[in-house]
């Protein structure tokens, strides 16, 4: 059976460089196959505009499996588009119907400048894993995964949390551009686990302390960053961040 198409009227923001001002361009597209997905939907307008001789839209993305975390822009105002706990990459035009406008502008928050067009600098997501998402461990032949009990509750919520991608579209969508959902979700997976004990005192202190360097807002409980998220992070995660985090201000201060 034949797909269906659709014609759609594209709004993007384009943006030469992090100090240029940005504005919406708009690109009608025809015939657009709803099996395609929406970075497919992307790549035939930047074919069609370098075959007319214009600059392609910048945009970022890598596995296209919802794996990675590059993709993500916001989608009619919603980070990765309307489908929920579906990245960017595996959004499909059959979610959009035919004479539809749609509105594609960057990730918007403090901590992601703008690069080009689509493309926004989540490095400040880098230094915060660096700052404290690590654990210690010495070097040589492997544990037996036996010797270490871990509840199976435990491991669970912890491989919950670890899900995350760290696409930033926590910060994308919070009305206070925080990325404390992809922060508490890290906290959370290490702290949950025995492996992550050694550095818990510090992680949490220090992961919160790089967020505020890098110009972030806080989180005051609007979980929009719930609603958007990929990979359906609970803020519950932010909950025990917090804790973490008064835990570890007290142990310290001792």
């Amino acid at each position: 059976m034949a797909s269906k198409t659709i014609n759609i009227l594209v709004k993007i923001w384009r943006q030469n460089d992090t100090t240029a001002e940005g504005a919406f361009e708009e690109y009608p597209l025809r015939d657009i196959s709803t099996d395609m997905s929406f970075l497919e939907m992307m790549d035939v307008l930047n074919e069609w505009l370098t075959r007319k001789g214009s600059e392609p839209i910048a945009f970022d993305s890598d596995c296209r499996e919802g794996i990675c975390g590059m993709c993500g822009v916001v989608v009619n105002g919603t980070a990765h588009g309307p489908q929920k706990e579906t990245t960017l990459c595996q959004l499909h035009m059959r979610q959009f119907h035919d004479g539809d406008t749609i509105v594609i502008e960057p990730f918007r928050s403090r901590g992601f400048p703008v690069v080009k067009d689509l493309i926004v600098d989540r490095s400040a997501l880098d230094r915060i894993i660096q700052a404290g998402g690590y654990i210690s461990v010495n070097t040589g032949s492997p544990r037996d995964a036996n010797t270490i009990l871990v509840p199976q509750h435990v491991a669970e919520t912890a491989m919950d949390a670890a899900s995350c991608i760290g696409c930033g579209a926590c910060a994308a969508a919070c009305p206070n551009g925080t990325p404390m959902l992809f922060l508490g979700a890290k906290v959370s997976h290490l702290a949950l686990l025995p492996q992550g004990k050694l550095e818990a005192k510090k992680r949490a202190i220090e992961m919160v302390l790089q967020m505020d360097r890098d110009g972030f807002g806080n989180c005051s409980n609007e979980r929009e960053c719930e609603n958007v998220c990929p990979k359906g992070i609970k803020i519950s995660n932010i909950a025990r961040l917090n804790r973490e985090f008064l835990k570890a201000s007290f142990t310290l201060a001792e």
